[in-house]
């Protein structure tokens, strides 16, 4: 396995983080802890989850909880959960005041059984909350040592400024990582959000690495009669981009890679990325993300590679991606 820090910080992470959305939603609690404890034998030390993942009520948070209790692992893991979602219909149960950031904290530290999180993330951005609110709650939960780090998902490049200009002046570590999606069919972040992340320090992890099984080798699936996510969400996912995928299926091929491990390595060679968040729903399909570490693509691959997914405009970061 290859660790990498954590944005700016100390923290050594796995360089593939285990998203555990399926736990609960897709996948029982047998299920979930065989994914776990198969990571774990592979040296994967991050794992992320969120407060709203398995039923809405932190169904998946508990079959963490039940992991670390039966295996005793909670001090081998990174472990990164989420805040924001609506956990009730009651007005002050979602969203990032500091009364539900803290509620919110101490309820995911009763269901995953620990006495800290290491990475506390904002869910999304609240644009009606100071973020004097925000990192005062923040604080005080670091303070206590409940948390250790903080990061943030599916911020804009602004955001990620304007939170950790304010953080600069508490004297607050800020902001050590966002995750936002992010893969080849889905390239906006390269416009703001990374140039931003790079300037600051802030560590990228990107979800949906796959498109939704759209970059899995998904036509052959559907060609092959296979089940699975890519073959579910085909007429959505896949035919507004039938052409590309049918070019990269094909440019896979030729270089003997699975079109999973392409895509996963093609995201470990870009700037400012940390680990791609994977969301297997078995261990077998640990196998290929695993894979993805030990493959470097060349630089006729990447180039053919930004051929069939352009990147947004002119490439690269704003404003030159859209001016002179």
């Amino acid at each position: 396995m290859e660790y990498t820090r954590l944005g700016r910080t100390g923290l050594l992470v796995s360089r593939i983080c285990l998203g555990t959305m399926n736990f609960g939603w897709q996948i029982g609690e047998d299920e979930s802890h065989a994914i776990l404890d198969r990571a774990h034998e592979e040296g994967v030390n991050f794992v992320d989850t969120a407060n709203m993942y398995g039923d809405g009520h932190g169904l998946c948070e508990r079959f963490i909880g039940e992991w670390f209790d039966k295996t005793g692992h909670r001090d081998r893991i990174v472990l990164a959960t989420k805040v924001y979602a609506p956990m009730s219909d009651w007005p002050n149960d979602g969203g990032l005041s500091a009364r539900h950031i803290i509620a919110a904290c101490e309820a995911s530290l009763r269901r995953l059984g620990t006495d800290w999180i290491d990475l506390y993330q904002m869910h999304h951005v609240q644009r009606d909350t100071p973020w004097e609110e925000i990192w005062q709650a923040m604080e005080t939960l670091v303070a206590q040592g409940k948390v250790r780090y903080v990061g943030s998902s599916n911020f804009a490049g602004w955001h990620l400024a304007r939170a950790q200009a304010v953080a600069d002046r508490r004297n607050f570590l800020g902001l050590v990582s966002e995750q936002c999606r992010y893969n080849l069919l889905t390239r906006h972040v390269e416009l703001e959000v990374l140039p931003a992340a790079i300037e600051l320090g802030i560590g990228i992890l990107p979800y949906s690495p796959l498109h939704f099984g759209a970059l899995s080798g998904a036509l052959r699936k559907q060609r092959e009669g296979a089940d699975g996510r890519s073959v579910l969400h085909a007429p959505e996912r896949v035919e507004p981009h039938r052409a590309a995928i049918e070019g990269y299926e094909k440019l896979c091929a030729e270089i003997g890679e699975e079109p999973t491990t392409v895509a996963l390595a093609w995201l470990l060679s870009r700037p400012g990325v940390t680990a791609p968040v994977i969301g297997p729903r078995s261990p077998g399909q640990l196998d290929l993300p695993l894979t993805a570490l030990r493959i470097e693509l060349s630089a006729e691959t990447v180039a053919r590679l930004d051929e069939l997914f352009p990147p947004i405009g002119n490439g690269g970061p704003g404003p030159e991606a859209w001016a002179w």
